[in-house]
């Protein structure tokens, strides 16, 4: 890296005396929002090999690719805050469906994470395939992110190590407390994964076995990750009708670890539960106000995805989904569990209670051929073709596919969305992984939020709904994320900083993925450029792979 700073100095310094030099690319005439919120400016970007190299007036200069950018905005690239491309990006490395909105890096890790492994982890993570098939060739989590920049990604990559994925290869699957020495165990893995570049540690904690750890376990992992830098980035142990109260975990967690905290895709979930926004805004800003560093990253729809396990407290998921898929299986407890199902539970997150009714929960991905004509199509829909109650119908289609089953939920209202958006300490993730249009991917369908929750920030809600400028949204896409990941030199237009660059026409930004039809992408992206080489041009995607391992503020060189 010093290298190229030196070129480009002395590159300025040419051109200075004789107002002639040469860069790889420059992009001419755009209006350059700096990522930081601040006052757009109409002016040149000059990029050499993978950086920054000049910001200014270049109409002396040359280059062996010049665009265009008038009239364009002309952004640094949009950082997804919860990413799960971990499986869709050893397919497909070209990211299509991210980097045609504009996002050139995406952050993993919630709860489970792609390392470390052990033998059971390993075969846990063949059996769970569906439709993307692949081999397991790493252990730790430093190896899969340079085994996907070895193989080949349009996007950066970084990632949470998972507490889940802590817990499980240490722990295991059922609900017990972890021993004195588990809990060193895993603090171990901790250290390595830092090390190896980590960004901290992720967590969920309304989902097995995740949700079986208590804060303590919590806050000694988090403890390890504050030693190297690292944050503490959570699905709260609940969204709904104890989300004050997992605000209240989060922001304990952060003040005993000394870590910046933040919420994964912050939200109000249930009906009943949309007036406690307010208390929790208010909360969080308390906190912040008292020098506990919380933020929080959202997406842009008012339908969650998750399982359809998600219709069951989390006691009948005790030592893993195989004990589940065995357990419904038992007239006993399936009579129970239609009865758990249909009661507003507050001891866990009762998803299918919280959306109200069945025709608020579309099906999106089966693993059996068999089942993927019901794709699409609501649980009131399939219930009613089969014949059997809603209820019936979710436990059935779990034991016969055996996975999770994907699913989305109406759980959110756009009030709240609105709200929660135009908070100056929220970002942004998809929750979904990185698609394209095209082969294995069309054989389930993903949330629309996988093709278009970052065009639909800058889209519907700072062009339409004017709930931010321009620069907000962006610096919401790009410069506050860095800032929260302690990222050096992204997440910002600026000389000597890594090219990551867009060009996009604002008024032509759209987001055109649907429930009904979710592979489609969105439009408006013109140009992308990921560490200087450009991988979308005019539109359309040039098959470059230039994506980076992003090392976490831990991460040590291994000689």
């Amino acid at each position: 890296m010093k290298h190229l700073l030196i070129v480009a100095i002395t590159s300025l310094t040419i051109f200075s005396c004789t107002g002639k030099v040469g860069f790889d690319t420059i992009l001419r005439n755009g209006t350059v929002y700096d990522g930081n919120g601040g006052t757009p400016f109409v002016a040149d970007i000059a990029i050499s090999a993978d950086t920054i190299a000049f910001i200014g007036d270049l109409k002396n200069a040359s280059a062996k690719s010049d665009i265009n950018a008038k009239g364009m905005a002309v952004s640094p690239g949009f950082i997804n805050m919860l990413s799960w491309a971990g499986e869709s990006l050893i397919e497909d490395g070209r990211s299509q469906g991210d980097i045609r909105q504009g996002v050139t890096l995406e952050i993993m890790g919630e709860g489970s994470s792609m390392g470390p492994l052990n033998a059971f982890l390993k075969k846990q993570m063949v059996d769970n395939q569906s439709d993307i098939k692949y081999k397991v060739e790493w252990t730790t989590l430093g190896e899969y992110l340079a085994l996907l920049e070895k193989k080949g990604v349009s996007c950066n990559v970084a990632s949470f190590v998972g507490a889940g994925t802590l817990r499980t290869y240490v722990v295991g699957e059922s609900d017990h407390r972890a021993t004195p020495a588990e809990l060193d165990s895993m603090r171990s893995l901790v250290r390595q994964s830092m090390e190896e570049g980590a960004m901290g540690i992720g967590s969920s904690l309304i989902y097995p076995p995740d949700c079986f750890a208590g804060t303590d376990e919590l806050i000694a992992l988090c403890k390890e990750a504050s030693r190297y830098g690292g944050s503490y980035i959570s699905h709260m142990r609940s969204e709904g009708n104890r989300l004050c109260e997992g605000v209240e975990e989060l922001i304990t967690i952060a003040k005993e670890a000394r870590v910046h905290a933040e919420i994964y895709h912050l939200k109000a979930a249930g009906r009943m539960n949309w007036h406690k926004m307010d208390s929790v805004i208010n909360r969080i800003e308390k906190a912040r106000a008292d020098g506990i560093n919380i933020s929080a990253d959202m997406y842009t729809y008012t339908a969650a995805a998750t399982g359809l396990t998600s219709c069951f407290p989390p006691s009948l998921q005790d030592g893993g989904f195989d004990k589940l898929w065995a357990r419904l299986q038992v007239p006993a407890i399936r009579k129970q569990m239609v009865k758990e199902m249909t009661t507003n539970a507050n001891d866990w997150e009762n998803f299918y209670f919280g959306v109200g009714s069945p025709d608020k929960i579309i099906l999106l991905a089966f693993k059996q051929d068999s089942l993927k004509k019901y794709t699409g199509k609501t649980l009131a829909e399939v219930a009613k073709i089969r014949g059997r109650s809603p209820e019936e119908t979710a436990i059935d289609l779990i034991v016969q596919d055996s996975t999770r089953i994907g699913v989305a939920y109406f759980l959110m209202n756009e009030e709240n969305v609105k709200k929660q958006m135009s908070l100056p300490w929220v970002s942004f993730g998809s929750d979904a992984e990185s698609c394209s249009s095209e082969g294995v991917f069309l054989k389930s369908n993903p949330h629309p939020r996988a093709y278009g929750n970052f065009t639909r920030v800058i889209s519907k809600y700072s062009q339409k709904e004017h709930i931010f400028s321009l620069q907000e949204a962006i610096r919401k896409l790009s410069g506050l994320p860095a800032t929260n990941l302690k990222l050096k030199k992204r997440g910002e237009l600026k000389t000597g900083n890594f090219a990551d660059i867009l060009i996009f026409d604002p008024a032509k930004m759209k987001d055109n993925s649907t429930f009904e039809n979710p592979h489609q992408y969105s439009s408006g992206m013109i140009d992308v450029f990921v560490n200087g080489v450009q991988v979308l041009k005019d539109g359309e995607h040039t098959g470059a792979k230039p994506g980076r391992f992003i090392k976490g503020p831990g991460y040590k060189i291994v000689q």
